[in-house]
């Protein structure tokens, strides 16, 4: 993995030093770019093109293009069949305003309600090559991470249809965006301390560093929050992943101890940060607060309770979410689709999200269905990958490793306590936001076994472990492209013959 961002000129600053506090200089390297936009471009052709197909609502689309053209027409979720007054919901809203913005622009059909999913699942595309080129410094790594996303069904599926999973997946990673280059940014804040001559060594006067882009990163994960409040999983770990990226950097620097010297900053920061998640995710409430008629709108006047301004408003706002809660943790009613976490990364139980026997293919029997299932070589890949990612993170102590280990864990293992504490229902696509950090360590093993011998000098003759990684990482991206293009019928419900349906069916009843 070359380190193309290695800075020059000594300024007084020891070249080893320069060489720690090194990061990315030619992020605007117009190959990179060029690269991400042929990427991007084909990611959005396989969202975008038959997009209004099938007709009709798809699994979960029954809840939230509805809900979304309610809140168009009402400013909140209506329950027009039952009550004609406001709708008891369990999400917050954010996802299903971006759902009314298309809607907004296109009308109340398929392609008003899929198109704002569409854009958000090819952003995490664009997204992913940005940070995977932040991460490795390389161009083949980037466009490799961003070309595997792109030939993910699970990702292409919950693009095209309307649910909520894929605003998530977008903000987490935007978060996760604004954390490597906070990183960048305070190990390039510390170097230009050094030039100018600032002693590591001092007992008092640290270098005044105003973190731009973690205070970004708290407004994304508000608007992540507002989507679904699975999002606050992710809380302790990016925490900790910005605590541990600076305490790196000081030691880096050259500071005598480097975690007791700045840790107050640090926290002070991450809760500046955490204030404006508060702020954006209430935000992401407007018109519940605006229209007066939002479910438990008025629940402490309706009560018999005080009900001052503003105050009262947010006293009913929590008793909402205490409800909301009560209903989730008591979910635990068996469903067809239903699967457990240690399921997920083997494709144990996919969902069906539409199926059609019906329709004239050519064949004496024909099926179209849209299953929402991982590309199965780049899924069934995970695990080694992992593996790979924690031998590697170990033996270079490279701060990528665990940084990418980190997102992993935010996104599965939670899940993994709800599953055991309280059996609670659960489904595949709640992994999604897990997904890039998953591609993440299939790239960095790949670019392991492509990386120099140690002891090998940049620019020597490509060695034959180089020769023979660069042919194993070619190959295995062809197979999963040849993968994709094997199941893609039944990531976007292609009339197929029902043998031809019947052999993608590789783990039988599991996928049925």
């Amino acid at each position: 993995m070359p380190d193309e961002g290695a800075a020059t000129g000594a300024r007084g600053v020891p070249d080893a030093v320069r060489r720690r506090l090194a990061t990315l200089e030619n992020w605007l390297n117009p190959y990179s770019w060029l690269v991400t936009a042929l990427i991007v471009g084909i990611a959005a052709i396989l969202r975008l093109v038959g997009l209004s197909r099938p007709k009709g609502y798809i699994f979960d689309e029954v809840y939230y293009p509805t809900d979304a053209w309610d809140m168009l027409q009402h400013g909140v979720e209506w329950d027009a069949e039952k009550t004609n007054g406001p709708a008891y919901v369990v999400h917050p809203p954010l996802g299903k305003w971006l759902i009314a913005l298309g809607e907004k622009a296109f009308g109340n059909h398929e392609l008003g309600w899929r198109f704002p999913t569409a854009i958000a699942g090819t952003l995490m595309i664009l997204i992913l090559i940005r940070v995977a080129y932040r991460l490795f410094h390389s161009i083949v790594l980037a466009g490799t991470a961003g070309l595997l996303m792109t030939l993910d069904g699970f990702q292409l599926v919950l693009s095209r249809t309307s649910l909520l999973d894929i605003f998530l997946g977008l903000f987490i990673l935007m978060t996760f965006a604004t954390l490597v280059l906070d990183r960048d940014h305070y190990r390039r804040s510390w170097l230009r301390a050094l030039e100018n001559g600032y002693d590591p060594t001092a007992r008092h006067g640290r270098p005044r560093i105003i973190p731009w882009w973690l205070l970004v990163g708290g407004i994304t994960f508000g608007l992540a929050c507002g989507v679904k409040w699975s999002a606050l999983f992710f809380a302790p770990f990016f925490a900790l992943l910005v605590v541990v990226w600076r305490v790196q950097a000081r030691r880096s620097a050259g500071v005598r101890t480097p975690i007791a010297s700045g840790i107050f900053g640090d926290i002070g920061y991450l809760l500046l940060s955490f204030l404006l998640t508060v702020i954006f995710y209430l935000a992401t409430w407007t018109g519940w607060f605006v229209t007066d008629t939002g479910y438990f709108r008025h629940y402490r006047e309706a009560n018999g309770l005080s009900e001052p301004p503003i105050l009262g408003a947010l006293l009913n706002l929590m008793h909402y979410h205490h409800e909301a809660y009560t209903f989730h943790s008591g979910l635990t009613d068996r469903h067809i689709y239903q699967s457990w976490p240690w399921q997920w990364l083997l494709l144990g139980r996919p969902v069906a999200f539409y199926w059609n026997g019906n329709g004239n293919c050519g064949a004496p029997s024909c099926a179209a269905e849209i299953l929402l299932l991982g590309t199965p070589i780049l899924w069934w890949s995970f695990l080694p990958a992992l593996g790979a990612l924690v031998w590697f993170g170990i033996a270079r102590r490279d701060w990528r490793a665990f940084g990418i280990g980190t997102g992993v864990v935010a996104g599965l293992l939670p899940w993994f306590y709800f599953a055991l504490a309280d059996g609670r229902t659960m489904f595949a696509f709640y992994a999604l936001p897990a997904l890039p950090f998953l591609i993440l360590a299939v790239v960095y093993a790949l670019g392991a076994i492509m990386t120099p011998p140690s002891g090998v000098a940049e620019g020597s003759a490509r060695t034959d472990r180089q020769l023979i990684g660069t042919i194993v990482a070619g190959v295995y991206v062809l197979l999963v492209a040849l993968c994709f293009a094997y199941f893609h019928p039944i990531f976007v419900g292609q009339l197929i013959p029902y043998d031809d349906w019947s052999a993608r069916m590789w783990l039988g009843g599991r996928w049925i």
